[in-house]
């Protein structure tokens, strides 16, 4: 006798997050996230009530990947102020799996307040760590909080930026500016 296993709940939020990088949170049909995993749908009712569960959970998993996991990453990894500023970004706004997560979901809080709530508390979260990282080697609260923002902006700004840099490619001048925001000397490893 063979037993059907269901589809875990995990694999659902997964699928949904996958949709919802790649064409917002209307491409997060509950029919097509069946088919993309090969399941039919009847097993989605077992783990959500509706849609609108599923795109919750969605948000409550990409918040706790990216802060809750990847500042407990950073901590354990350890390192200077600067390193973990470093580290942090990188794991948040350069990998494949939560860059896209994290710009769909910013173009999406602009249309929906509840999602906006959410990214601000992430944000929040977010800024608080530079604040609190910088600070270390910065004691005017308003360079602090400066930099803070120039940091962050950076961060999710250049994603959006098509300019040219002349003769420096894009990693050079983001490089630069990174070494003005945590005031290192050019070129220097992060320490």
């Amino acid at each position: 006798m063979k037993f059907e296993t269901r589809t875990p709940r995990d694999r659902w939020i997964e699928a949904g997050l996958e949709a919802l990088a790649s064409g917002g949170p209307d491409a997060v049909r509950v029919e097509a996230l069946a088919k993309r995993l090969g399941v039919s749908k009847g097993g989605f009712y077992g783990f959500f009530a509706d849609r609108d569960a599923l795109l919750t959970a969605m948000v409550d998993t990409w918040e706790r990947e990216s802060t809750d996991e990847v500042i407990n990453r950073v901590e354990k990894e350890g390192g200077s102020p600067k390193t973990r500023i470093a580290r942090a970004g990188v794991q948040t706004f350069s990998s494949d799996r939560l860059l896209p997560i994290d710009l769909a979901i910013r173009d999406w809080a602009r249309r929906d307040p509840v999602i906006a709530d959410r990214l601000r508390r992430v944000d929040n979260r977010r800024l608080g760590l530079l604040r609190e990282m910088i600070g270390t080697f910065c004691d005017d609260p308003d360079e602090v909080e400066a930099r803070s923002v120039l940091a962050f902006c950076l961060l999710i700004g250049e994603h959006f930026l098509a300019a040219d840099h002349g003769d420096r490619s894009r990693a050079q001048v983001l490089r630069r500016a990174g070494d003005l925001i945590l005031n290192r000397h050019p070129g220097q490893t992060p320490a």
